[in-house]
């Protein structure tokens, strides 16, 4: 059985892998969106991975730090994203 952090490593590559293949087949601005999100997800569990070393040692707080932040961005480029869909959206329908 591989450790944690293997089993994260992999899901993480798994989760950036379908994000990416569903922002490219997806024609919704919305699922492309979310898609957009899962592959983030996916490169913010691939960087937890990469910071454990082992149980005796401590892990590195850089990649911590760095998906920290990266959440935090995700989080407002979303909204943003969200706000330029629906003024875009709006702006078609007249």
């Amino acid at each position: 059985m591989p450790d944690a952090a293997t089993l994260y490593g992999l899901l993480g590559i798994v989760l950036a892998g379908l994000g990416a293949h569903a922002a490219i087949v997806q024609r919704d601005s919305i699922r492309r969106l979310l898609a957009i999100n899962v592959m983030g997800v996916g490169v913010f569990l691939v960087l937890i991975a990469t910071a454990y070393f082992g149980p005796n040692q401590d892990p590195d707080p850089i990649p911590h730090a760095l998906v920290l932040t990266g959440i935090v961005v995700a989080v407002a480029a979303t909204a943003l994203a969200l706000a330029l869909l629906r003024a875009f959206e709006r702006s078609d329908d007249e």
